[in-house]
């Protein structure tokens, strides 16, 4: 692997991976919202893998779409060249309790977690199909595989790209380019530092361990930790008339 775009490149767990695949000398080409941030990431990178080459561009997710979302992602494609790695790692974590009392928060929510994402994987997949190589992964969520009453917008955001990816996988498969779903669960992250941590949370690199050694294996989906796989089996198996009667 030589040539990797990352969309959302100053999140917690994208800068775990981002220092892993540098270990690899990697070439990066970042997207991320601030452009300040993405230039001091940029001279991060520089200064400890000085033999690698990165770019960037700042990317709003709610802002940058249709000509140039596409105009943005052609320079990347156009300046790497050959692009081995799409890994998309952006979304936030709405607040549902304001996105059930405003219409706004949740079409927010669900363009910044699902739409904006499906958006990207549809522009790069014609591009990597052309090349007949390459791999899109992409961070969805556990809270994807079950509606709960304490995240339902966000579960659905994370549930439609679920779909979206599984779909995606099996088209792109006979031009040689895999698909990876990526569901973790609790992680201690900027975007969940209000959250009381317990057993069940993994640190960021732990995570991004996992991903970059699935991204190497082509696998399919990850649940990450590996335990989180057990427990969404559990849930899911339990029926919706007691599911719903229960406080998750």
């Amino acid at each position: 692997m030589q040539n990797v775009i990352v969309f959302g490149s100053n999140s917690t767990i994208a800068r775990s991976v981002i220092d892993k695949l540098a270990l690899e000398r990697c070439n990066f080409y970042l997207f991320a919202r601030e452009k300040s941030q993405l230039e001091l990431q940029i001279n991060d990178l520089k200064v400890k893998y000085p033999d690698i080459n990165v770019s960037a561009d700042a990317y709003d997710a709610l802002v940058d779409t249709g000509e140039i979302l596409n105009g943005k992602i052609k320079q990347a494609f156009d300046q790497l060249g050959r692009v081995d790695l799409v890994f998309i790692a952006h979304g936030n974590l709405p607040n549902q309790s304001a996105c059930e009392e405003n219409w706004q928060d949740a079409n927010s929510a669900l363009k910044v977690n699902g739409l904006s994402i499906i958006e990207i994987c549809h522009n790069v997949a014609k591009r990597l199909k052309e090349q007949q190589q390459g791999t899109i992964a992409v961070i969805s969520s556990v809270a994807g595989e079950r509606g709960r009453q304490s995240n339902y917008v966000y579960g659905t955001a994370k549930g439609m790209i679920n779909i979206y990816l599984q779909g995606l996988r099996n088209s792109l498969y006979p031009h040689n380019v895999h698909v990876l779903t990526i569901m973790p669960g609790f992680v201690d992250t900027k975007m969940t530092t209000e959250f009381k941590k317990g057993l069940l949370w993994a640190k960021p690199e732990k995570v991004a361990n996992d991903i970059v050694k699935a991204i190497h294996a082509k696998k399919n989906v990850i649940y990450t930790p590996w335990f989180w796989r057990i427990i969404m089996r559990i849930i899911k198996l339990i029926p919706e008339n007691k599911f719903k009667k229960m406080k998750l």
